[in-house]
């Protein structure tokens, strides 16, 4: 190696050094946000990966959450590699297959002849893989139960298991681990570090030496309070490393990250306290529609639109979210804006605007509280009942509508901008006495401004908004389905009657019961319709066919679709 084992230790803070050197089968790290413990489990991996079998070398398999995670995580393995002169490839992109789905994994190759492979995405099982298993942000891992015990099962074998994470709720699978290892009920080496431990041992400090800067204990000061400002209320759990009660977090940071897109924008429009008495203020919002919002709504599809707004005026961001129709089920996030100080009538002009222009605008719903009642009646007056919902937003109605939008991101089927904002509001979303409503807690956002959730109830409007279908045709009768539209996916829930291509292909043609068409919801089969053939059954979809299925009359499943 060029650098040696004291060369190594020197450039470790004192945390990463110890846990990098620790050889424990199994360690279990609960971490602050931002302190490089992943960056310190890189060069681990590198060592772990270089060595010979005869000098305990082994495969390093990394699973993050998200691509972005997967990719940095093999960034900073192959800078650790080249510091350690190790003769190893360049990264690749290889694929494997996990139970039918193909997962985008970055893989470094050594001469030892191991591996150190990062997976785009959690895996369904860890059958066949042996080595060291790293689980970074565990806390936020669906089904992490099984997880952990199909990493533990690399152990019979000699390999290692690195399970690390910030936390997510007191009663997370994460924390109750940490609890059982504490009470001496599993014998695993854990680790905790805050935030305010990490500077301690000289992070800010590690960060002044990296970019050349110079440090002082002002500086130091007025950064960590930054950091705490950053993450406000959240700051116990996210910095100082302190579970949080009552259920914790509902929609947690992996349900937004994985869904964010490049292509969903966020716009932001902020004036001054004295704009409201400004002569020129609406020529001035219209000047700024035609710059800035009519290029996005020039670039939007010609597809099905929907709008959902959370309504602020001074203290809070009033929020303008847009989703257009991709599948039967799927929805994409062209922009969203951010109001901030904007005067009610502006604000009128600004939500006029998108809906007389936006393609096919279908159904929008708006918070109906306070000062958001008067926007909500116009906006119903002008496009109708059945395009304007006013909603009177209350605990009943986000037990109702936040499990919808929450199954929505789990399923990947909305997306929303690529916002570290976004992201913070939606862990405003808490799960308090076993139901989800919005916390009383505040976030310092990217501009330095405080928000309180404003594009999580944004969000769940809109998300709300796609559910809709409209009202019949005059005469229709309108049976209830069979099925409860809770199991239904999130596109069908709350669905009374085809619609679009769906109604097409059924509504025109006398149903013979030839062949069913059923979605698997996670646990069951549903009843989606019955077709005259399987080829108009796979139309009815439009193309987003994933965890469908087709069975004729006898019960024969035709064609399956689940994965």
């Amino acid at each position: 190696m060029a650098m040696d084992t004291q060369e190594l230790t020197s450039i470790l803070l004192p945390y990463q050094a110890e846990y990098v050197w620790d050889q424990s089968p199994v360690i279990i790290y609960e971490k602050s946000r931002r302190i490089g413990l992943s960056w310190g489990e890189a060069a681990a991996s590198v060592l772990d990966a270089a060595a010979s079998k005869a000098a305990g070398g082994m495969d390093c398999w990394y699973i993050g959450y998200n691509k972005d995670m997967a990719e940095e995580f093999i960034r900073d393995c192959a800078n650790w590699a080249k510091s350690f002169n190790e003769v190893c490839d360049d990264v690749s992109e290889e694929i494997i297959t996990d139970e039918g789905k193909d997962i985008l994994t970055y893989v470094i190759r050594f001469a030892s002849g191991f591996r150190i492979i990062a997976l785009s995405s959690r895996p369904s099982n860890l059958r066949g893989k042996q080595g060291r298993v790293i689980l970074d942000e565990a806390a936020f891992h669906d089904n992490l139960d099984e997880l952990i015990k199909a990493a533990f099962a690399l152990l019979i074998w000699g390999g290692k298991v690195r399970i690390i994470s910030t936390h997510d709720g007191e009663e997370n699978p994460f924390n109750l681990l940490i609890k059982e290892c504490r009470a001496g009920k599993k014998p695993y080496k854990v680790y905790r570090t805050t935030f305010r431990e990490a500077l301690s041992q000289g992070l800010y400090k590690r960060i002044c030496a990296m970019k050349g800067l110079e440090w002082t204990q002002e500086k130091e000061d007025a950064w960590a309070q930054e950091i705490y400002d950053f993450y406000g209320d959240g700051a116990a759990e996210e910095l100082d490393v302190i579970p949080s009660a009552g259920g914790g977090v509902y929609i947690n940071r992996m349900l937004v990250e994985r869904c964010q897109h490049p292509d969903s924008k966020v716009v932001r429009l902020e004036k001054p306290d004295d704009f409201v008495t400004n002569p020129e203020r609406t020529r001035i919002i219209d000047d700024w529609l035609k710059d800035t919002i009519k290029p996005l709504i020039d670039a939007m599809p010609g597809k099905r639109t929907v709008f959902g707004q959370d309504f602020g005026r001074s203290g809070d961001l009033s929020v303008q979210w847009l989703m257009q129709q991709e599948s039967p089920t799927k929805y994409h996030t062209p922009f969203l804006i951010e109001l901030r100080n904007i005067p009610f009538d502006c604000q009128e002009q600004i939500t006029f605007y998108l809906l007389d222009n936006v393609p096919l605008f279908f159904h929008g719903k708006f918070d109906s509280r306070g000062n958001g009642q008067s926007l909500a009646e116009k906006a119903m007056q002008r496009y109708g009942e059945s395009r304007i919902d006013c909603v009177m937003l209350s605990r009943p109605w986000y037990n109702q509508f936040f499990p919808k939008y929450k199954a929505a991101l789990e399923s990947k089927l909305i997306t929303v901008p690529e916002s570290e904002d976004v992201v913070a509001d939606h862990r405003r979303v808490i799960l308090d006495k076993g139901q989800p409503k919005m916390d009383d807690g505040r976030d310092k956002g990217s501009d330095g401004k405080w928000r309180h959730g404003d594009t999580a109830v944004a969000g769940v409007l809109v998300n709300a908004a796609t559910l809709e279908e409209g009202e019949p045709a005059a005469g229709v009768n309108v049976p209830k389905a069979e099925n409860s539209m809770n199991t239904r996916p999130s596109r069908l829930q709350g669905r009374t009657r085809a619609g679009g291509l769906f109604r097409r292909a059924i509504g025109y043609l006398a149903p013979t019961n030839k062949v069913t068409l059923q979605y698997f919801n996670g646990s069951e089969w549903i009843f989606i319709g019955n077709f005259r053939n399987e080829q108009l059954a796979w139309i009815s979809l439009g193309g987003d066919n994933f965890n469908y299925r087709t069975i004729n009359e006898s019960g024969q499943v035709l064609t399956d679709k689940s994965g």
